[in-house]
C-alpha cells in the first residue's frame, strides 16, 4: 500500500522504440494535417508533442491487493498531464519508468487511480514528465473494496473557469473513422471500434478514445496560440468529463490567465467534454 502523502516508488525502467511511422500515424490519428508532423521530408518535421502521452504508467506493475485490475471495458481514461520538458528524438529508443501517485474510492464501485511517468531520452535527460488518472469501474466484484481508502498524494487539482466571456473559440470536425485510425497506433480497447463492447461499457455505440480528444485539443490549441511550432508546447492538461464519438464537433472555449497559460473546455453541442483543463506555451 501507499504510505500517507508520499508516491509509491520508480519502476524499472522499460525500454520502449519507435520509428518515424509511429509518429507520422500517432499525428494522422489525432487529425493533425500540418505537414510538420505528418511529412518526414519537412525541414521542420518533429515528433507532436503528446505522442509520449501512451506511455503513460509503462513498466508500472501493482500489488492486486492495492489496486485490482479492471476489465478493459471498464477502464476509464479520466485525467490527463503532460509537460514536455525537451523534444523527443524523431525516432529511436527510450526509457520509460512509472509510479503510482495516489488511489481513492468512487462512488458506484470505482477507484481513481494516479500514475507519473517519465520519459528519457539515450543521453538521460527526462523529456516528457506526464500523469494518468484513471476510473477503474467495477472494482468491488473482483475483490475487498477496503484497500481503496484514500492513499498516497493525489496531483488532481481544480482548474476554475473565468466567469467572463471566453476569449478564445476553435473548433475541429472529428472524422466518422478516427477511431479507427488512432487504434493503429497501439490502443486496441474494444470500447473504441466494436459495438458489443461498448454496450458492455454501458455506452450506446463506440466512442473515441479519450488519448485521440486530448491529442485534437493539443493540435488545435498549438496550432492557434504557438503557430503549430511544437518548440513552444509546454503542458497541457484534462479532465475527460464526458465521451466524444466519432462524427461529432469538438469545440475548444479558452480564456487567457496570464501569460503562456490558458484556461479551457472542450464542448461537443450544449455538453461539456472537457473540463479541468489547461494548456501552457513558451
Amino acid at each position: 500500500m501507499l504510505p500517507d502523502d508520499q508516491p509509491g516508488p520508480w519502476s524499472e525502467p522499460v525500454a520502449i522504440s519507435y520509428t518515424q511511422r509511429d509518429v507520422l500515424l500517432y499525428a494522422v490519428g489525432i487529425g493533425c494535417s500540418d505537414l510538420r508532423h505528418v511529412y518526414e521530408r519537412q525541414p521542420q518535421f518533429a515528433v507532436f508533442p503528446t505522442f509520449a502521452i501512451r506511455w503513460g504508467g509503462a513498466g508500472l506493475t501493482l500489488d492486486a491487493n492495492a489496486l485490482p485490475p479492471s476489465p478493459g471495458p471498464l477502464l476509464l481514461d479520466a485525467e490527463r498531464h503532460l509537460a514536455l520538458l525537451a523534444p523527443l528524438p524523431l525516432e529511436g529508443t527510450v526509457q520509460v519508468r512509472s509510479r503510482l501517485l495516489s488511489v481513492h474510492p468512487r462512488p458506484r464501485n470505482a477507484a481513481f487511480a494516479e500514475v507519473e511517468s517519465e520519459v528519457i531520452d539515450g543521453t538521460g535527460q527526462v523529456c516528457v514528465r506526464m500523469v494518468s488518472g484513471s476510473f477503474r469501474r467495477g472494482v468491488a466484484a473482483l475483490g475487498d473494496i477496503e484497500p481503496f481508502e484514500g492513499a498516497g498524494i493525489g496531483r488532481s487539482t481544480k482548474i476554475v473557469v473565468p466567469e467572463r466571456a471566453h476569449e478564445l473559440d476553435l473548433s475541429v470536425p472529428i472524422a466518422v473513422n478516427q477511431a479507427h485510425v488512432y487504434r493503429l497506433s497501439g490502443d486496441d480497447n474494444p470500447l473504441h471500434i466494436a459495438p458489443e463492447a461498448a454496450a458492455f461499457g454501458g455506452f450506446a455505440q463506440p466512442l473515441l478514445h479519450g488519448l485521440c480528444t486530448y491529442g485534437h485539443c493539443g493540435q488545435l490549441l498549438l496550432a492557434a496560440l504557438c503557430g503549430g511550432d511544437a518548440a513552444r508546447f509546454g503542458s497541457l492538461t484534462l479532465r475527460f468529463s464526458s465521451p466524444v464519438y466519432p462524427g461529432d464537433t469538438l469545440r475548444l472555449v479558452g480564456w487567457h490567465d496570464g501569460a503562456g497559460r490558458l484556461i479551457f473546455e472542450g464542448r461537443v453541442g450544449d455538453k461539456t467534454v472537457v473540463s479541468n483543463a489547461s494548456f501552457t506555451y513558451h
